[in-house]
């Protein structure tokens, strides 16, 4: 059981058995209060910008269609601040492309690059 104080977590994938994976272990883990899981960035951002969805904590998929993970964060950058509430996104690709993980490294919203699958353990470092 991990205590992050986390309210709500969204979970941004377009791959339905990644999130089914990711979910379960987020909520066997007390990740946060609340898992929320969108397959569209495109719906994510709207949701966040209208102010229906406010998280605290986001895990962000690389490579999506319509919108990729770098597209939503440029999304998020133009958001006003008070729309701004997550406090850590957290980059979950299974590219292992250096480009895309130094891109991530520079980004200033990202905290960290994780490679997928997500694990217990890795929950557990990034709450460490």
């Amino acid at each position: 059981m991990i205590d992050t104080g986390f309210k709500t977590c969204l979970l941004i994938d377009d791959n339905y058995i990644d999130n089914f994976v990711t979910r379960r272990i987020l909520e066997s883990s007390n990740f946060a209060e609340n898992i929320v899981v969108k397959q569209s960035a495109t719906e994510a951002i709207d949701m966040i910008r209208h102010g229906s969805l406010k998280p605290d904590v986001i895990f962000l998929d690389l490579r999506m269609p319509l919108m990729n993970g770098f597209e939503f964060l440029q999304e998020y950058d133009k958001l006003a601040e008070n729309d701004k509430t997550a406090n850590k996104i957290f980059m979950l690709s299974s590219s292992l492309d250096p480009v895309d993980v130094k891109r991530s490294g520079q980004n200033k919203y990202i905290t960290q690059f994780i490679h997928k699958p997500i694990t217990q353990k890795i929950l557990e470092e990034l709450t460490a």
